[in-house]
Order: structure tokens, then sequence, then C-alpha cells
């Protein structure tokens, strides 16, 4: 299923639902990060959905979705309208929202312009803020070798090849390589902004997850976020490096349960 936007662009999406028919179910609504889709989602899914009517959908320039020409405005207001414009056509009043990485900041900027639509925000190994230099550097190597270099150059960064299965590795770095190199280094080029100091004004019930370790640490206090929040709590997974929500998606997904049923 697709959206288009007020631009002309259209947002793919797509629902999961096994919920019991007969049941009025609450919606969660999964935001994937940079150069990834909503496939990232897959090992999620069948523990949420069960429980809860799941949407998720491709970011602009990703996944299935369109992808703007080259010199169009990246930012993460931009992204963030994006998913008010996504969220507002399918018709949803008050829904979860579950971000990754980037999708998880981007998740963040939603909160500080619409929280009264959220039933609870959960970000997962997402930087608060983008004024580490490491995103210059991301762009310099995608504009000068490409994005595959990007992806190897980064790819021990976000699964521990000590816990996932190298066929996975493959498999996901076959699915960011599929970006367009200049929706990539364009956002990383231009990527900016500080949240921190708006995030103490978001009431909402929010939970990040991470991690206990990131290679280079280059997310900054990504795992002190929780901190930020009114009514913020953490799950640090001891012994694990890099993007949790991708290393270990099933024990992440029954965390967001518990916590989901203890807002109840």
């Amino acid at each position: 299923m697709r959206v288009k936007l007020k631009d002309g662009i259209e947002l793919f999406y797509t629902i999961d639902d096994y919920t019991d028919p007969w049941t009025d179910s609450e919606t969660i609504v999964m935001h994937h990060g940079m150069a990834k889709s909503h496939k990232l989602w897959y090992s999620w899914v069948p523990i949420l959905a069960r429980h809860y009517r799941v949407v998720r959908f491709d970011m602009r320039g990703m996944g299935y979705s369109g992808v703007p020409a080259p010199g169009y405005s990246w930012s993460l207001d931009n992204f963030a309208s994006d998913l008010s414009e996504v969220v507002d056509q399918i018709g949803l009043d008050k829904f979860h929202l579950i971000g990754e990485t980037v999708g998880g900041t981007i998740s963040m900027r939603y909160a500080t312009l619409h929280q009264e639509r959220l039933i609870s925000l959960t970000a997962c190994t997402s930087p608060t803020n983008f004024n580490d230099p490491h995103h210059l550097e991301s762009a310099d190597l995608i504009d000068s070798e490409g994005i595959a270099a990007w992806v190897e150059n980064t790819i021990g960064r976000r699964l521990d090849p000590q816990i996932v299965d190298p066929d996975y590795i493959r498999w996901y770095s076959d699915q960011m390589c599929a970006t367009p190199a200049h929706v990539v280094s364009g956002f990383q080029r231009n990527a900016s902004g500080d949240l921190r100091s708006l995030l103490n004004d978001v009431q909402t019930p929010t939970l990040i997850i991470s991690a206990a370790s990131l290679r280079d640490e280059v997310l900054g206090d990504f795992r002190d976020a929780s901190d930020l929040f009114p009514n913020g709590k953490k799950i640090v997974f001891p012994g694990v490096t890099g993007f949790v929500q991708h290393i270990l998606p099933v024990p992440c997904a029954r965390v967001w349960l518990d916590f989901a049923a203890s807002l109840s």
C-alpha cells in the first residue's frame, strides 16, 4: 500500500494484524533507520502483531518508497513531517511509536511536536543529537567510494559477528546497499540538530533500548537518553555490542511487550 504526500512523493507501508478480531487493538508504528526499510523489523512482527496492529513504512528514498532527486533538503524535521503525513493519511489518532537508530531520533522529534498523538515512544540505539563528525566522514566515503564501501566499513558496528549468523549479515548489508547513494550521503552531510533540550517537555512514556556498547561510540549519549524524558525508562542488554534491535530482535520485542503492558 502507498500514501502520497503533499509534495507528491509516495511512501510504501504495510500492516500486520493478527489480533483477535473481536478486540479493539492499539496500533504500533515502526520507523526504521537510515539506509534500511520496513523489512528490517521482520523478527519483531510475529511477537507484536498477535497483540497489536503493526504499521511499518519505508522512509522517503528507501525501500519501496519514492526517491527524491539529488538536492532534496534532507533533515530530521522533514522526516518527522513525513511521519506525520503518513499517520494522518492512514487515519491514526493515537498510537505507539517505535524507532531504531535515526528512525528513533526522528520519532523523538515527532514526539516533541505531537506528543498528544502518542501512547508510548520507544527508541532503539538512537542518537539525541547530530554533532558527531562521523556523519560527514560517512558522507565523504559514500561520495568517493559508493554506498557498499560505507556499509562494509560500518557493518561491524551494527551487527556483532560473534552473535549473529553470517548469512544474516550478508542479507542486512544487501538491504542497505540497495539504498541510492545520494539519499544516504545527502542526509549524512546535512543532518544537524540537538534534541536534548526539547525532550524534557515530552511526557509520553518512553523506553530506550540499547546494547551495552557500540564500536567507536559514534551515537553519543544514546544509552542515557532515557534520563532526558520525565517518564523515561531504559533497558540495556549486557554483553552485546552493536544494534541490539537487530542482533536480538525477539528479546527486544518481548521487552517492549512488557513495557506496553506496564502502561495499562
